[in-house]
């Protein structure tokens, strides 16, 4: 199954449902199931703007599966529609005016039991028996 590895707390709070988009400069073809794999990097000035939800954030391990069904080109017009959705999660990419990239949507997410594992680059593959 394809992985995707992902700084905390965006990992958690894909997992959680605070965030329905994972953003990167290249886009994908690649729709489907994929698992979420928090990296061992950390975004450490967004770890506190999240400090109130009081939420865990484990790294170097896969702790969801979901799915991808969209790679959305980031334009303003799409700043426009994602922000409101949640400005404490989105702000990042409003500020970015001139940051060129894509949103991946995530669906369906399900958290799992921790699969400690180191992460990768790009999407990459994980034999993963439910």
């Amino acid at each position: 199954m394809k992985v995707i590895t992902i700084k905390q707390p965006w990992a958690t709070l894909i997992t959680k449902g605070y965030k329905e988009y994972e953003f990167r400069t290249w886009k994908t073809k690649y729709r489907g199931d994929i698992l979420i794999h928090a990296g061992k990097g950390i975004d450490k000035k967004a770890m506190h703007r999240f400090e109130d939800l009081k939420l865990e954030y484990p790294t170097g391990c896969i702790i969801a599966k979901a799915k991808i069904t969209d790679c959305i080109y980031v334009d303003n017009e799409f700043r426009k529609q994602v922000v409101p959705k949640n400005n404490k999660v989105y702000k990042g990419i409003a500020q970015k005016d001139n940051w060129e990239g894509y949103g991946f949507k995530i669906e369906d997410v399900q958290e799992i039991n921790p699969i400690p594992i180191n992460g990768k680059l790009s999407l990459w593959d994980y034999d993963y028996k439910e």
